[in-house]
């Protein structure tokens, strides 16, 4: 995936700040923030890591998980159009909606 950096299994999604002319780090799916800066990859390895060790830190010594828990649901709002396009691809697949929408989602993430 562009944009992301992994640490162990703990995912950065990593973005240029043009008026710090830095990149910013900030982990996702953690039970907390925990976000770094640097002006070039190196650096944004370095200060990563030392960010997600100060947060699993905290982690340990306060009982929290550090990843967050997701239960595996959400919803999504659609135009009715967009909707009804969707309706229209998932039985032409010979699929339910909610099975197309995951091996969609699946094969854009793999991209």
């Amino acid at each position: 995936m562009k944009n992301v950096m992994d640490f162990n299994g703990y995912k950065a999604v990593i973005h240029y700040d043009p008026e710090i002319e830095m990149f910013r780090g900030e982990f996702v799916n953690l039970n907390g923030g925990a976000d770094f800066y640097a002006a070039d990859i190196k650096g944004l390895h370095h200060e990563g890591q030392l960010s997600l060790n100060m947060f699993l830190d905290m982690c340990k010594k306060d009982g929290v998980e550090p990843k967050k828990y997701y239960s595996g649901k959400f919803n999504v709002r659609l135009t009715p159009d967009l909707h009804a396009d969707v309706v229209v691809a998932a039985n032409a697949a010979g699929k339910s909606i909610n099975q197309w929408l995951v091996d969609f989602l699946s094969n854009a993430l793999k991209h």
